[in-house]
């Protein structure tokens, strides 16, 4: 994904001059932290903070050598540095320094996707709000079921996306944690003070408890949060891929000047964005489950995960920053086809008030296998004879005996159905102001 559909403020984030960068500040904050225990002199500490460097490619060329990449890094800055770099990394293990840079890294990641989502919401928002009173017909599967408004639909998203924000911040919560603690978690070569520096100053709290490593729960967290994410898109981008079908027609993806949709098929119009979303939304997933699978490490750790991460990471939080942008534009840029929706709510000549005929025979006394016996026969005649609904039941004698032809017409209104979408939107939290 780093490459042509890359987003790339994101992308920098995970590019390895910025994770070197922050290897480098753990590693110096590190040492700030001994300098106050009075353990690395004070000159010494002037002289690492003034000349810490390195370049990306000389480690590139140590590792190649050491094929370990913190003993790489340490030995660049080191030649920047000269004598007084034998106090970096001083107590540390690698993943002291690893596992707190890759939670700053994740923390910055965390705060893009918070603020994808709340730019998505935004975007719901106007669009449920435009179409709060748009009639559509409401499918439960896949078929013609009672009345709707599309408004719904979008403010069934934005409430979805809603809580999609909320798991992200506690994502972000759960993985802003960093550890300094030694070779397997116990301190025993560098006191908990430095830790707890370190952690203060890049605004991550310091693990409980730990081992080599930071605990691969949270990483999972964190990736399972992204794939709830990628998920709700898919489905969100499956729904308007089915609404787009030539058959229904009710809104779909904008298309733009130039745009092909076939290369055999001139007049196509595809929903080429939604069925990328939903492809890579399987990614996501994937990487979850990798990350899951990271959690049981031998004793204090492994290096299992270690490979797995620096793909998973990079490649789910691109993904879905990508994806967020994305669909957010196919949001906002939906062609939404109310006069169809009028029209195919109408499809089924009135047998939508199904229930509200039911609902009415139950009132009168009938039992609901009566009424539902009733009222199903006259639908079977609209199924099986193309006539219309209303009429059925105006011609059923037996039912007339329960229910008169005005009660009958009172039950064929599209405002009954739709006469709670106001406390509905209220409720989600979608208003004016």
């Amino acid at each position: 994904m780093i490459g042509r559909y890359s987003r790339p403020k994101m992308a920098a984030i995970w590019s390895e001059e910025h994770k070197l960068r922050t290897w480098l500040k753990v590693e110096l904050l590190a040492c700030e932290a001994w300098a106050k225990l009075g353990v690395i002199p004070a000159d010494a500490l002037e002289a690492i903070k003034q000349k810490a460097d390195f370049s990306a490619e000389r480690v590139a060329e140590i590792e190649d050598i050491t094929k370990h990449d913190v003993v790489a890094f340490l030995t660049a800055v080191g030649e920047h540095v000269g004598p007084a770099s034998r106090y970096i990394h001083f107590g540390l293990t690698s993943s002291d320094m690893l596992d707190t840079a890759l939670a700053v890294n994740l923390c910055e990641a965390s705060d893009m996707i918070v603020a994808d989502l709340e730019r998505l919401m935004e975007v719901l928002k106007k669009k449920a709000l435009e179409h709060k009173n748009t009639v559509m017909i409401g499918r439960s599967h896949g078929v013609h079921a009672e009345p709707i408004t599309f408004g719904l639909k979008m403010a069934l998203w934005y409430t979805e996306t809603a809580r999609n924000l909320e798991r992200m911040r506690r994502a972000k919560e759960a993985i802003g944690v960093g550890k300094v603690s030694g070779a397997v978690g116990a301190f025993g070569n560098v006191d908990p003070f430095v830790e707890h520096y370190v952690c203060a100053q890049l605004g991550l709290k310091p693990a409980p408890v730990s081992t080599q490593i930071v605990q691969r729960d949270r990483h999972a967290e964190f990736l399972t949060a992204l794939a709830l994410v990628a998920s709700s898109l898919d489905k969100f981008a499956i729904e308007i891929r089915s609404l787009q079908r030539t058959e229904i027609l009710e809104a779909e993806e904008f298309f733009e000047k130039g745009q092909k949709g076939s290369s055999a098929m001139p007049h196509k119009r595809n929903p080429v964005r939604c069925e990328q979303i939903s492809g890579l939304a399987r990614v996501v997933r994937a990487n979850a489950m990798a990350a899951l699978e990271n959690i049981p490490l031998w004793h204090e750790r492994d290096i299992s995960h270690s490979s797995v991460e620096r793909v998973i990471i990079p490649d789910s939080c691109i993904l879905v920053d990508y994806l967020l942008a994305r669909f957010t534009n196919i949001v906002d840029k939906l062609l939404v086809y109310p006069d169809t929706m009028r029209k195919n709510l109408e499809k089924t000549k009135g047998m939508m008030f199904s229930e509200r005929i039911l609902l009415e025979l139950v009132k009168k006394g009938l039992t609901r296998e009566q009424a539902y016996q009733l009222v199903q026969r006259n639908a079977m005649k609209v199924w099986e004879n193309g006539v219309d609904f209303r009429d059925a039941l105006l011609s059923d004698t037996d039912l007339l005996s329960h229910i008169s032809a005005k009660e009958i017409d009172s039950c064929f209104d599209l405002g009954h159905h739709l006469r709670f979408v106001d406390e509905i939107f209220q409720r989600a939290g979608i208003t004016n102001g």
